[in-house]
């Protein structure tokens, strides 16, 4: 069996990685979507509740630092703690795979001036299985016996459109069924979609 990362964060992060191509997808929406990914690991856990604005739940472990920026600002919807500070929670969660070995980042530079870093899955087994996982959430068992992470994997790639999870048309085939599974996953699931709405509204209108 191929063991996979614990953190649903960096679950989703291996999962926006295209083995075929080789390179990183989604990276304008990958801050977004990570940080729905740790918000939805800490409700799932007790750590955080609350259907409209977080709350601190349960204590317990704070890996990314997302309780204690939640528990000294004033109360804010999901949806604003999904849209912040995107970047930092990439450099976060690639970092932690990197040391965990994981992966491995390479730095270079895009046409001889721009530093970059590229990412390289160390064994694609591990994409695999995640996809597999992933993937088994749309189809066969009900939803409540589904296990939670892979439920909210999926959930939140189809609000992500994260299509190296799930492609355009199954998302459209699989409608109600994502519609459960991101009930079952908590709010972030839903701001993450609403708050990529916004975003890209307001560069259509910009643009």
């Amino acid at each position: 069996m191929v063991k996979v990362p614990e953190s649903l964060p960096a679950r989703v992060f291996l999962l926006a990685y295209d083995m075929e191509r080789g390179r990183l997808t989604a990276r304008g929406r990958l801050g977004p979507l990570l940080r729905a990914a740790a918000l939805t690991e800490l409700y799932l856990d007790g750590r955080l509740v609350g259907d409209k604005k977080p709350e601190i739940g349960t204590p317990g472990d704070d890996p990314y630092g997302l309780l204690a920026q939640i528990g000294a600002s004033r109360p804010r919807r999901w949806q604003y703690w999904v849209g912040k500070d995107g970047k930092a929670m990439v450099r976060a969660v690639r970092a932690e795979l990197e040391a965990e070995g994981w992966i491995r980042v390479r730095s270079r530079r895009r046409l001889g001036l721009f530093p970059v870093q590229v990412v390289e899955v160390r064994d694609p087994r591990v994409v695999k299985d995640l996809w597999g996982r992933a993937s088994s959430a749309l189809r066969g068992k009900p939803v409540a016996h589904v296990n939670s992470y892979d439920a909210a994997t999926m959930a939140l790639a189809a609000a992500a459109r994260l299509r190296t999870v799930i492609a355009r048309g199954e998302q459209r085939r699989h409608r109600k069924r994502i519609a459960a599974l991101t009930a079952r996953s908590g709010p972030a699931v839903p701001a993450l979609r609403r708050a990529l709405e916004t975003t890209e509204a307001a560069v259509a209108t910009a643009g």
